[in-house]
């Protein structure tokens, strides 16, 4: 197991559905398995229809859709955060990084600061955490 990383992260498992092309999907896939996750990629034609089928709201979209312990990961959001998600497990449908936030994991041009923001929530939608 590498250094830093929980037996419990290592073991989870986490369902993408991705564009074929995108390259900084890929980029997200890889640096959720280097955070020690076990990705599992479905590369589809038409993601709006995986979105619609998981509830990701218009407004939070972005380049792929994820699924990970019952929750919904949209986006280019760090392994931090959803690990964090795991842990704490709030009553929520998931975690969006909207759009395609440059300085975001898989993007990785640093210098803009992005929100991930918790949505599905009984209270709505709120921030997560800002980077």
């Amino acid at each position: 197991m590498p250094v830093g990383l929980t037996h419990a992260a290592q073991a989870t498992r986490v369902e993408v559905w991705k564009d074929p092309s995108c390259g900084c999907c890929e980029g997200w896939v890889k640096h959720m398995q280097a955070a020690g996750f076990d990705a599992s990629v479905q590369d589809v034609a038409n993601l709006q229809a995986v979105k619609a089928a998981k509830g990701v709201p218009d407004a939070l979209q972005s380049c792929h859709t994820a699924t990970v312990g019952g929750y919904v990961i949209e986006g280019h959001v760090p392994a931090a955060d959803v690990r964090r998600l795991l842990a704490e497990r709030p009553r929520a449908k998931g975690l969006a990084a909207p759009g395609m936030p440059p300085s975001s994991p898989g993007m990785d041009i640093p210098g803009t600061p992005y929100e991930v923001v918790l949505f599905g929530a009984a209270g709505g939608d709120r921030v997560w955490a800002r980077h």
